[in-house]
């Protein structure tokens, strides 16, 4: 078996997050169309009901829209594990609008990879959305953060 690395997702991508490290995540919202271009190759669905079956290989956090993740140490696994793919696959994460629980999680993943906890929020804003991050618990969350 050949030891073949994909193409990352490249400059311009519709919703891509460049994390400190330099790794890239697309995030993106389910009730929008998928956007051209590459397919993701790991994508991570943050959603309160198991998400569609995809061609890819995904992974679910149970997480109810506007709140918090049902089950923290689950969810920070599957955040390791999103980051440690971004190293070498197209990584997605993505919720349903595609701002408060992707925004949530895209920061917690800056969080993983070195940001500060009390900058992840205005990073995220900042590099991918300024809508991300919606609630003051969400908001608390990524400051309480710990990997």
């Amino acid at each position: 078996m050949s030891d073949q690395r994909s193409d990352p997702w490249q400059p311009g991508t519709a919703g891509l997050l460049r994390l400190p490290s330099g790794r890239a995540v697309r995030g993106r919202g389910l009730g929008y169309p998928l956007p051209e271009g590459p397919r993701p190759e790991f994508a991570l669905y943050l959603l309160d009901h198991e998400p569609p079956t995809f061609p890819w290989t995904h992974r679910w956090v149970r997480w109810e829209d506007f709140g918090l993740p049902a089950d923290p140490a689950d969810t920070l696994s599957r955040f390791r594990q999103a980051l440690e793919r971004a190293g070498r696959e197209r990584v997605e994460l993505a919720c349903l609008g595609g701002r408060g629980r992707t925004g949530t999680a895209l920061a917690c993943l800056a969080v993983l990879d070195g940001l500060p906890a009390g900058e992840a929020v205005s990073y995220v804003r900042e590099h991918y959305s300024p809508h991300a991050v919606e609630t003051p618990e969400q908001e608390a969350y990524v400051r309480a953060f710990t990997p």
